[in-house]
């Protein structure tokens, strides 16, 4: 197409994925929208500096009238009342059967953080979804195992890219396209009509906002792409992750913008944690605890969860419950108990509190949170009916960060450090979603720990032996965990991953241990460097 230029394979089902039809709804959104998304990309640069500052987080005084309006979303369409459980995962399509498969009420089809974005992953993907969304997907590996399709299968929404990823692939009049856009925009040209025919739609949930504005240009995005491909407006529904801080207090606003697209609220609560530190990292008295300690019971926490689920009900939109992303041992019948336990509380924490469904990470962990729901729900397909009258959250309350008890440790620091360099070595592999001492680890995993060091080395933090997070210190300690993860997976795999363990671990400190520096916004930005480099 004219001024479109693709950088990378377009043979066999990538061609397909590329037709000539889906590149021109993409550029023509690329065209109309992308000057919009880079300027709401720098208001983000123009508030962390009024952070930096010594300012704050409030209200915004010019939405009130939206706030303290009655209105309500777009009622859900029949796919989407009923949301008790949903699993994640990136878009292979061993993962992606199985997924559908395991029972969940809905399934997430990840093209952000559970995906490492090569070229193979993302227009890999879409041609998965697509043979998916017509029961044709089917995986056979070496082992000679095979992979089908279930008769009845789990809803599937589909994750794109947050607005400040590109996809350095595609260029459109020379500039890279959006890789939000670039994700949406194929998804939905091949497969919304499609969908709507099978008695579904084009769900998706979208990611990294951190303001109402942000969600109006979505919102924009999804009627000119409904318009372009014939669809009716409202067609597309969107649930969007309140896991910025800024966002958390445009809840209502962000649901109003996408009012007529909109499906609802989710407490991506990982992602959540890494803004806190982020939007506050001048501040010492916002210096968090090792990660164990910041649960969702703590007061920030709470009243973020708290809030979300009041403002959903308020304006009939469904409110999602976070990721447990816990892996039930298939080998050990004790340790897989004490995962389905772990799952079991946390979601009937999240069933008492009001919301209407929940993430989980593995099939395994589909029944214990869909029991813990059930007790609640019975027969009902969700609650909106709860409408936590009894919930009143202030500014202060979201800011309550600093209430956060508990310890930094060394142990604490030492597992931010092994966790986040070997989720890094697994991203540069091709692998967004990794299994990690019994978690299911994505981006958000390493973004907390490599911005609780960074936090902690910017603030001089003392461990509990009374020592003084330093540098110098992280580094020994990385040392001494590669050494320790070698002897865990042996030398055979530790020769096989030995050159990208190396760059994980630079890549790790490069955005980890320059407390005295800039703060790199996303890990996932130097890294997609790295990534192309190496596929």
């Amino acid at each position: 197409m004219d001024g479109v230029e693709i950088r990378a394979s377009t043979e066999g089902r990538h061609a397909e994925v590329l037709s000539g039809d889906a590149l021109e709804l993409l550029a023509k959104l690329h065209r109309e929208f992308d000057g919009r998304r880079r300027e709401l990309l720098e208001r983000r640069v123009e508030r962390q500096a009024e952070l930096d500052a010594g300012g704050t987080l409030d209200f915004l005084e010019s939405t009130r009238q939206v706030r303290e309006g009655d209105w309500v979303v777009r009622p859900a369409p029949p796919d989407l009342q009923d949301r008790r459980t949903e699993i994640t995962g990136p878009t292979s399509a061993k993962m992606v059967i199985n997924a559908l498969n395991s029972g969940a009420a809905g399934f997430m089809a990840d093209f952000e953080d559970a995906n490492s974005p090569t070229w193979d992953n993302m227009v890999g993907g879409q041609a998965n979804l697509y043979d998916a969304i017509r029961g044709t997907l089917g995986h056979t590996p070496e082992d000679g195992k095979e992979y089908a399709l279930d008769e009845e299968t789990a809803t599937l929404l589909v994750r794109p890219r947050g607005w400040h990823l590109t996809e350095r692939h595609v260029l459109v009049d020379g500039a890279p396209v959006s890789g939000g856009i670039f994700d949406f925009a194929l998804y939905l040209f091949h497969n919304g009509h499609e969908l709507l025919d099978r008695g579904s739609g084009p769900f998706f949930y979208l990611p990294k906002m951190e303001s109402h504005l942000e969600a109006r240009l979505w919102n924009d995005v999804f009627s000119a792409a409904e318009d372009h491909v014939g669809l009716e407006r409202g067609s597309a529904r969107a649930t969007v992750l309140i896991e910025t801080l800024p966002a958390a207090f445009e809840m209502d606003e962000i649901l109003y913008e996408l009012r007529e697209h909109s499906a609802g609220l989710n407490a991506g609560r990982w992602d959540y944690i890494f803004s806190a530190i982020k939007r506050f990292r001048e501040r010492p008295d916002f210096v968090l605890p090792d990660r164990s300690e910041v649960t969702m019971t703590v007061p920030f926490m709470r009243a973020y969860t708290e809030l979300l689920v009041k403002t959903c009900h308020r304006r009939g939109a469904h409110a999602m419950g976070g990721m447990s992303a816990v892996i039930p041992s298939r080998s050990d019948e004790q340790a897989a108990e004490r995962a389905r336990e772990a799952v079991r509380t946390d979601k009937e924490r999240e069933a008492a509190a009001g919301f209407d469904g929940t993430w989980i990470a593995h099939p395994d962990s589909v029944g214990p949170a869909r029991e813990e729901f059930d007790k609640v729900l019975g027969e009902r397909p969700n609650q909106l009916d709860s409408a936590r009258d009894d919930v009143s959250v202030a500014p202060a309350d979201l800011l309550a960060i600093p209430a956060t008890e508990g310890d930094i440790t060394e142990e604490g620091l030492r597992n931010n450090v092994n966790v986040g360099i070997q989720y890094i070595s697994s991203w540069l592999r091709g692998n967004g979603a990794a299994g990690i001492y019994g978690l299911m680890e994505d981006a958000a995993t390493a973004e907390i720990s490599r911005s609780q060091v960074w936090q902690w080395i910017r603030h001089q933090a003392q461990l509990a032996d009374g020592r003084t997070v330093t540098p110098e210190l992280v580094g020994e300690l990385a040392t001494e965990e590669l050494e320790r993860i070698r002897s865990e997976i042996g030398d055979d795999e530790w020769f096989e991953r030995e050159g990208r363990t190396k760059e994980s671990r630079e890549l790790f400190e490069a955005v980890a241990l320059s407390g005295n520096d800039e703060f790199v916004e996303f890990l996932t930005l130097p890294a997609y460097e790295r990534l192309e480099q190496l596929h």
